[in-house]
C-alpha cells in the first residue's frame, strides 16, 4: 500500500473515533468557563438576601445540564439486545426471542461486551449458515477471551443467527420456511421464520452498530479458500472506504471487489449489504470448509476479529493490514447442468485456466453426464466437495485478479 494513502486513511479514521470525544470536551470546557470562573457569567453584584428571591442568570440553570450531558458521553448508557442488558464495562449474554408467526419460532443467542470508554460498536455475526461452523466456534472464543475493561466502545456477538439451521444441520436453507437467510433481508416481522429472524437481527443490532462483519465459512458442501467480500457500490465514499481498510485489517489476502450487489435499502438481501445501505462500513468473510471447526479456520476468524477491533482502536496493540492483497475483480459461480453425483476435479485454491474441468456430473450410476470447465483463468475460491447434487445449485467459485484477465 502506498505509504501516504495509508497515512491518510489513518488519520481519517482516528479523526472518525475522536468524533465521539468532541462533544465530551466541550461540555467540560463550558462547564469550567460557566461555573468556576464567577466573573464571567456575574454582570453585577448579587442582591441582598433581604431583597426578595434570587433570580439565577441562565448559565447557572445550563451548566449542570451540560455537565450531565458530559458524564452521560464518558459513561455510556446500559445497551438492551434482546433479553441481554450490558452497562458499562460488563459481558453478558441472553437470546433475541423471534416468536412464532406463520411458522415456528426460534432464539438468536448474542452477547455484549460493553466498555466503560465510550468508542465505536462493532456487530460480529455468525452462523447465518447453520452449517458454517468455524465462525460459530470462533466467536465463542471471542466471547471468552475478552475483558471488558479491556475494551473501548461495545462489541456485539451474534453467535448463531440461524438456530434452526445449525441445530438441523442443514446447507443453505433453513428446515423450516426453506429460505436462505441471506438472500431474504431487511426481513418481515409478519414473514417466514427467515424473514422474521433477518427483521430481528436488521433492528437489534444493524441498526445500533456503526461496524459490522458478516463471517462465514464453507458450508457443509463447500471446501474453500479464505477470502473477503468488500463491497465498492459508489453510493457513499466514507462507508466504500472504510469498508476497503476494514477488509484489510481482517487478514484475508484474497478480496473479492463486489460492485453488484443490490442499492435498494428496502431490498438489501444481505446481511452485510443491509448494513452498507445504512452508511455502516462493513464486510463479508469467508474462512473455513465442509463444516467442519478446523482448528487453523477457527484461529483466524478470532485472529480476524481482534485485528479489526485494534484497527478500530477498541483495543491497545499494533494495527496490522494485508500487505499484498490480491484484489478479484472478475468471479463466476458455476452451477450445475442437472441432477445427479458430483465429482470435482480440483481442490480448493487451485490455479485454473480457462477451459479447465472443474468437475464432473454423472447420473445415479456413474456415467458422465456433463462437465463444468472454467469459463475464464482464476483461481478455486471453493468448490463443492461432496457428492448430492440438484440442477442450478453451485458447484465452484472462480475468482480473478486484474491483471490476470484473459
Amino acid at each position: 500500500m502506498d505509504p501516504a494513502r495509508a497515512a491518510q486513511i489513518d488519520i481519517a479514521l482516528r479523526c472518525c473515533l475522536l468524533e465521539s470525544y468532541v462533544f465530551h470536551f466541550t461540555t467540560w470546557f463550558w462547564f469550567l468557563i460557566l461555573v468556576l470562573v464567577p466573573g464571567t457569567i456575574r454582570t453585577s453584584p448579587p442582591p441582598p438576601l433581604d431583597k426578595g428571591p434570587v433570580t439565577l442568570k441562565p448559565a447557572y440553570l445550563l451548566a449542570p445540564l451540560l455537565l450531565v450531558a458530559s458524564l452521560a458521553t464518558s459513561q455510556p448508557s446500559p445497551l438492551r439486545i434482546g433479553d441481554a442488558t450490558a452497562r458499562a464495562g460488563a459481558a453478558v449474554s441472553g437470546f433475541i426471542d423471534i416468536p412464532a408467526g406463520a411458522d415456528s419460532g426460534t432464539r438468536i443467542p448474542v452477547s455484549i461486551i460493553r466498555g466503560s470508554a465510550a468508542g465505536p460498536t462493532l456487530a460480529l455475526i455468525a452462523g447465518t449458515h447453520g452449517s458454517e461452523v468455524a465462525p460459530i466456534i470462533a466467536l465463542q472464543r471471542v466471547r471468552q477471551s475478552l475483558d471488558p475493561a479491556q475494551i473501548r466502545g461495545t462489541l456485539i456477538l451474534v453467535h448463531i443467527a440461524n438456530m434452526p439451521s445449525f441445530l438441523a444441520r442443514t446447507i443453505y436453507y433453513s428446515p423450516i420456511d426453506h429460505k436462505n437467510l441471506n438472500r431474504v433481508y431487511p426481513g418481515k416481522r409478519d414473514g417466514s421464520v427467515s424473514e422474521r429472524i433477518a427483521e430481528a437481527i436488521t433492528r437489534e443490532v444493524i441498526d445500533r452498530s456503526d461496524y459490522l462483519v458478516d463471517i462465514h465459512s464453507g458450508d457443509g458442501n463447500e471446501s474453500l479458500r479464505p477470502y473477503t467480500y468488500w463491497s465498492k457500490l459508489g453510493l457513499d465514499a466514507r462507508t466504500d472506504s472504510l469498508g476497503r481498510m476494514m477488509a484489510l485489517a481482517w487478514g484475508n489476502d484474497h478480496i473479492v471487489v463486489d460492485t453488484d450487489r443490490p442499492r435498494d435499502v428496502k431490498a438489501s438481501v444481505y446481511t452485510q449489504n443491509t448494513a452498507h445501505l445504512r452508511g455502516k462500513p462493513s464486510i463479508t468473510t469467508e474462512a473455513g470448509y465442509l463444516g467442519v471447526a478446523a482448528e487453523d479456520m477457527v484461529q483466524r476468524n478470532v485472529d480476524g476479529a481482534f485485528r479489526l477491533m485494534r484497527f478500530l482502536r477498541m483495543l491497545p496493540g499494533e494495527v496490522q493490514l494485508v500487505e499484498h492483497p490480491v484484489w478479484l475483480d472478475r468471479t463466476a459461480v458455476l452451477t450445475s447442468p442437472g441432477t445427479g453425483v458430483w465429482h470435482p476435479r480440483v481442490d480448493r485454491g487451485t490455479t485454473v485456466q480457462r477451459g479447465t474441468v472443474i468437475g464432473e456430473l454423472t447420473d445415479f450410476f456413474g456415467n458422465v453426464v456433463a462437465q463444468v470447465r472454467a469459463p475464464f483463468a482464476g483461481e478455486v475460491l471453493y468448490v463443492v466437495g461432496t457428492p448430492a447434487m440438484s440442477k442450478g445449485e453451485p458447484v465452484a467459485m472462480i475468482g480473478c485478479a486484474a491483471e490476470e484477465k484473459d
